[in-house]
């Protein structure tokens, strides 16, 4: 037996590539934010996580420019040492006051983020309890964190569902430490936590809150300070996350939450210690990204008029778009095969959208994940909609 047999025996790839419905690692040849190039056509984009449309932004792109000019390309080492940039420092202080907390501190991927946050805060005592469908990277921050202290207790809890939160902390030992982690907006479905309830069972149950804002940043909110503004609960959760590679039209992440714990982050978390910092031009895409929202909030209106519409619009097709309350909206098909089949034929009628499949979401759950940016215009919209009625009709799925 030979340890990379597993690999020469995966082959499904191959297959549906044959079939010609392969839908993954597509190039694209140019940006124009809400349309893009591949294989030299011109289509429309409801793939992306560019919610504001802020990669395309002539500000963004000068900001990341100039700072190339006087900062070079790379930090070239981690923030503990040599890599701490004056934009960094000045960049942690606006995100901590845009979140209303004490501090912030910011990793080189989202991803980073929250795997370095938290295997740093959790130890061989904690309980940590996670609604079952988080994004992977919290996860395997709390896998690493278990690997580490095998005496960790992790509890799952049904999806959005605070029934089971409630049943399932109230098996944990009142004594022990415990925290709860959830996604803000949860990337697949598009459903928003139900952060009120939550936030009372973990005061009941002395609970820290941990909120992946991943995809509530620049979304919700009436000035798009994200899922923590839509519920009003700045100060009820402990810790913030959000990565800068969607709204903020970037690469990276930052935690926010009390100074003390940001500070101990600071000094223990590896994944931050042992990682090159951001580099210059991300660092100051993120800090121009951060200024325009906060200065231009109709953007923040306007992408979620868009994800209104074309809720309510889907709906009324026909389709299926599961507890969506977001831009981020999933086409439920519910079949492996066929949703790959309507992926290509979307695909080649100038449409791109994103397959998702088991195990990114349940078998039985298999969906196009369509997700909307502030800078698709009525026109992009409409030919959307009307594309997905032509093909949704002939495929039988409305």
């Amino acid at each position: 037996m030979d340890i990379f047999d597993k690999c020469l025996e995966f082959t499904k790839v191959e297959d549906y590539k044959e079939r010609g419905i392969y839908p993954y690692f597509f190039p694209i040849s140019e940006n124009y934010g809400p349309r893009v190039v591949m294989e030299g056509r011109e289509i429309i984009m409801i793939g992306s996580n560019n919610y504001l449309g802020l990669t395309k932004d002539p500000r963004v792109q000068e900001a990341a420019i100039k700072a190339v000019e006087k900062f070079g390309t790379s930090c070239s080492g981690s923030r503990f040492l040599n890599g701490t940039y004056e934009l960094h420092v000045e960049l942690e202080a606006r995100l901590a006051k845009f979140v209303n907390k004490e501090a912030a501190l910011m990793f080189s991927t989202g991803y980073q983020t929250n795997v370095g946050a938290i295997y740093t805060i959790l130890d061989k005592n904690s309980v940590v309890i996670t609604d079952k469908t988080n994004h992977a990277c919290l996860f395997d921050g709390i896998l690493l964190a278990k690997g580490t202290n095998p005496g960790m207790v992790m509890r799952r809890y049904k999806h959005n569902d605070m029934d089971d939160l409630e049943r399932v902390i109230s098996t944990v030992d009142p004594e022990l430490p415990k925290l709860i982690i959830t996604d803000g907006v949860f990337s697949m479905e598009g459903d928003i936590v139900k952060l009120p309830r939550l936030l009372r069972i973990a005061k009941t149950h002395r609970a820290r809150v941990y909120v992946d804002d991943a995809h509530g940043m620049g979304v919700l909110g009436k000035t798009g300070r994200g899922t923590l503004e839509h519920f009003h609960a700045f100060d009820d959760v402990d810790l913030v996350t959000t990565t800068f590679s969607k709204s903020f039209a970037s690469l990276g992440g930052f935690v926010a939450g009390k100074a003390e714990v940001i500070n101990y982050i600071k000094h223990f978390s590896r994944p931050l210690i042992f990682s090159a910092a951001i580099p210059p031009a991300n660092t100051a895409a993120v800090l121009k990204a951060l200024e325009i929202i906060e200065s231009e909030p109709e953007i923040v209106h306007r992408l979620q008029q868009t994800g209104e519409r074309m809720r309510r619009e889907f709906t009324a097709l026909g389709f299926d778009t599961g507890d969506s309350e977001t831009p981020i909206i999933p086409i439920l098909v519910r079949d492996y095969d066929k949703t790959f089949a309507f992926w290509k034929a979307l695909f080649e009628a100038g449409i791109y959208t994103n397959a998702v499949v088991s195990p990114a979401v349940p078998a039985d759950r298999s969906l196009l994940r369509t997700s909307y940016m502030a800078t698709h215009t009525d026109k992009d919209l409409d030919q959307v909609l009307d594309t997905f009625k032509k093909i949704g009709k002939q495929m039988g799925i409305i």
